[in-house]
C-alpha cells in the first residue's frame, strides 16, 4: 500500500481485521502422517507452550464456526507454527491445508453414556453384513475416541471405507466413547444431499472484495462478537449497513457469508415480499422481523432490494409506501444500541432510497461493492473453479485479464458456459437413453483453454449491458460518390 515516496511509516490498518492473529494457539493447518481421525500432532515445544500434555482432549476451531475433539500427540517433526490433521478433521472442520485453526484446552470431556451414529447412503452400497460388528465395533475398541455431534468419520475395513455421522452424543455435545458408552446405529442412512446442503457460504467464497470485506467485517462482526470494545470506548456501535452496487456483484452472498461466519441469526427480508393488500398490516410484518431478532440475539436482519420498501417519499404516490418507510426509520432509531441487532441492507440504486434512511444512526455506512478488478476477477475465478476439474493448459490470469467489467455472477456464468462447452463436445459418445455413463468418459472430461475462450465469446458483461456498441461491417467500397469526403477522411 505505501509507496516508496511516502513516508513508509503510516500503515494502512483498512484491512487489518483480514491479518491473522497473533496468538500462540492459532497453528497452520499441515497434511497429517498417521491418519487416524481422532488424532491431531504438533510439536513437543509448541505442546509444552499450549501446556498439552500427550494424550490430552483438544477442541480445535475451524471456519464457520465449526468445532471439533481430537486427542493430541507429539510429533518431533511437526513444525512449530503447524498442527498436523488428517482429512476427515478438515473436513469436519471446514479448512483446507494452509488455513489456520485454533486449539483450545478441553478438560472436562465426559464419558458417553450413549451415542447415536447412522452411515452415510452413499458410502454402504452393496456393504452386507452387520455394520456395527465389522466398522464401529473395531473403530471405538478399547481407544477412548472422543467424538463431536454432527462431526462425519471415514472408518476402514475389509473391503471398503464406509462414512459415518455422528447424530447424538449423551451428555452434552463432545463425549469420549468409553467401553462402557452404547453405541445406537439403529435408522435410515443419512442421504448425502443433507450433508452436502450444510456447505454453507463462508469468506472464503467471497472473492474480490478484499477491502469490502474488511470494513463490513468490522462493523458487523466487531460489535457482534465484542461488544464491550464500543462500551470501553464510549461510542455506540453502527447499527446499519447499505451495500450498493451492480447486480451480480454479491451482495446477498455477503451478507449471507457474514451471517454463517459470526454464527448469529439470520434475517432475511426480501424488499417486495412484506407488503401485504390489508392497511397496516406491511409495517407490522417489519415489526415482527425486528422484534424476531431482538430476541434471537446477536443477529443480522437483511433487506433485500431496499430501494422497493424505502423510496423516496416525495416521489412515492402510495400511501403504504411513505408509511413503511417512517416505520422503518422508527425501528432503525428504536434498536437499542446495545441490543447486538445490525442491519444490512442491499440495492444497487442507492440514491432512490429515502434520504432520511442515510444518515447516521440508520444506515450510515455505505459500502460500494463494484465491479472487481483484474485481482478480483481472478479470486472470484479460482473459487468458482475450485471443485471443476481443469486441464493443464487453463490460464485463469489471462481469463481475468480478457473479462473486463464482468461481475461475480457473470463469471461464475462463464465458468458453466465453459463446464457445458466441455460436455457439448462429448455428446458424441454420450447416450441420453442410457442409465449410466461409462467411468472413462467420465474420467476424460476436463475444461481446457478453449471451452473458456468460447465461453468468453457468448457471454457479455452484465455490468455493461446498456453500453455495449454494435461494429457494423461497413467498408469504403459501401459509400458511393463522395470521393472529396473520403479522401479527406483517409488522409
Amino acid at each position: 500500500m505505501n509507496h516508496s515516496n511516502r513516508k513508509s511509516s503510516k500503515k494502512d490498518y483498512s484491512t487489518a481485521i483480514l491479518d491473522r492473529k497473533k496468538s500462540p494457539n492459532r497453528l497452520v493447518v499441515d497434511e497429517a502422517i498417521n491418519d487416524d481421525n481422532s488424532v491431531i500432532t504438533m510439536h513437543p515445544n509448541t505442546m509444552e507452550k499450549l501446556q498439552f500434555f500427550r494424550g490430552d482432549t483438544v477442541l480445535v476451531k475451524g471456519k464457520k464456526r465449526k468445532d471439533t475433539v481430537c486427542v493430541v500427540l507429539s510429533d518431533e517433526l511437526c513444525e512449530a507454527s503447524k498442527v498436523r490433521v488428517n482429512k476427515v478433521v478438515r473436513s469436519n472442520l471446514r479448512v483446507r491445508l494452509g488455513d489456520v485453526v485454533s486449539v483450545h484446552p478441553c478438560p472436562d470431556v465426559k464419558y458417553g453414556r450413549r451415542v447415536h451414529i447412522l452411515p452415510i447412503d452413499d458410502t454402504i452400497e452393496g456393504v452386507t453384513g452387520n455394520l456395527f460388528d465389522a466398522y464401529l465395533k473395531p473403530y471405538f475398541m478399547e481407544s477412548y475416541r472422543p467424538v463431536r455431534k454432527g462431526d462425519l468419520f471415514l472408518v476402514r475395513g475389509g473391503m471398503r471405507s464406509v462414512e459415518f455421522k455422528v447424530i447424538e452424543t449423551d451428555p452434552g455435545e463432545y463425549c469420549v466413547v468409553a467401553p462402557d458408552t452404547e453405541i445406537f446405529c439403529e435408522g435410515e442412512p443419512v442421504k448425502r444431499e443433507d450433508e452436502e446442503r450444510l456447505n454453507e457460504v463462508g469468506y472464503d467464497d467471497v472473492g474480490g472484495v478484499r477491502k469490502q470485506m474488511a470494513q463490513i467485517r468490522e462493523l458487523v462482526e466487531l460489535p457482534l462478537r465484542h461488544p464491550q470494545l464500543f462500551k470501553s470506548i464510549g461510542v455506540k456501535p453502527p447499527k446499519g449497513i447499505l451495500l450498493y452496487g451492480p447486480p451480480g456483484s454479491g451482495k446477498t452472498l455477503i451478507a449471507r457469508a457474514v451471517a454463517n461466519e459470526t454464527g448469529a441469526f439470520f434475517f432475511l427480508i426480501n424488499g417486495p415480499e412484506i407488503m401485504s393488500k390489508l392497511a397496516g398490516e406491511s409495517e407490522s410484518n417489519l415489526r415482527k422481523a425486528f422484534e424476531e431478532a431482538e430476541k434471537n440475539a446477536p443477529s443480522i436482519i437483511f433487506i433485500d432490494e431496499l430501494d422497493s420498501i424505502a423510496p423516496k417519499r416525495e416521489k412515492t404516490h402510495g400511501e403504504v409506501e411513505r408509511r413503511i418507510v417512517s416505520q422503518l426509520l422508527t425501528l432503525m432509531d428504536g434498536l437499542k444500541s446495545r441490543a447486538h441487532v445490525i442491519v444490512m441492507g442491499a440495492t444497487n440504486r442507492p440514491n432512490s432510497i429515502d434520504p432520511a434512511l442515510r444518515r447516521f444512526g440508520r444506515f450510515d455506512r455505505e459500502i460500494d461493492i463494484g465491479v472487481p478488478d483484474e485481482v478480483g476477477r481472478l479470486e472470484i475465478l479460482r473459487i468458482h473453479t475450485k471443485n471443476m476439474k481443469l486441464a493443464e493448459d487453463v490460464d485463469l490470469e489471462r481469463v481475468a485479464k480478457d473479462t473486463h467489467g464482468y461481475v461475480g455472477s457473470d463469471l461464475a456464468a462463464l465458468c458453466t458456459e465453459a463446464a457445458l462447452q466441455c460436455i457439448r463436445e462429448k455428446m458424441d459418445v454420450i447416450d441420453l437413453e442410457d442409465e449410466t455413463i461409462d467411468a472413462e468418459v467420465l474420467n476424460s472430461m476436463a475444461v481446457t483453454n478453449e471451452h473458456f475462450q468460447t465461453a468468453l465469446g457468448t457471454s457479455n458483461p452484465s455490468a455493461l449491458r446498456e453500453t455495449v456498441v454494435e461494429v457494423p461491417n461497413v467498408s469504403w467500397e459501401d459509400i458511393g460518390g463522395l470521393d472529396n469526403v473520403k479522401r479527406e477522411l483517409q488522409e
